[in-house]
């Protein structure tokens, strides 16, 4: 199973369009991080058969979550923005609230850089900022494959 996540698309229709048209095929769940749940909510309906979950960012103002725990593939998945968990500064927030989730698998936005780590049997990862990154790479997404033999993450750019 490939799981699509991505993240501050920041009123970018083209990037998170682009995210959709790039994995129509290959996926069928897309996981949102949050800033930018309006182009997201735009898209729906030109993909119902998709299953979409969006959290809330600082810059949104819709009626996603501020955070959701789910389970795909037998993976079990913490998502958050992160702006509530100081990851600017820090995953140990965010971390410590995934593991309360028992959650695998730790995703967050925000920082609009990409980040992973593996710790104590739990993936961290934000999958950088769609639109705007600030860590002098090109935008990206990310995915997650859930395979028999573990879990396999990949950032991609845009």
């Amino acid at each position: 199973m490939r799981i699509v996540i991505f993240s501050d698309t920041h009123n970018s229709f083209a990037a998170a369009d682009k995210i959709f048209k790039q994995n129509k095929d290959v996926s069928d769940n897309f996981l949102f991080l949050g800033d930018g749940t309006e182009e997201v909510e735009h898209l729906r309906p030109f993909y119902p058969e998709k299953n979409i979950y969006c959290v809330s960012g600082n810059c949104d103002h819709g009626t996603a979550p501020q955070h959701m725990t789910l389970e795909l593939g037998g993976i079990r998945i913490f998502m958050t923005h992160g702006h509530h968990y100081n990851v600017r500064d820090t995953v140990d927030m965010v971390y410590k609230r995934g593991r309360e989730e028992r959650a695998t698998l730790i995703l967050f936005g925000h920082t609009h850089c990409r980040y992973h780590k593996y710790m104590s049997g739990v993936h961290l990862l934000n999958p950088g900022s769609a639109s705007q990154p600030k860590d002098f790479l090109p935008p990206s997404y990310a995915v997650v494959d859930i395979l028999p033999t573990g879990l396999y993450w990949l950032h991609i750019e845009l």
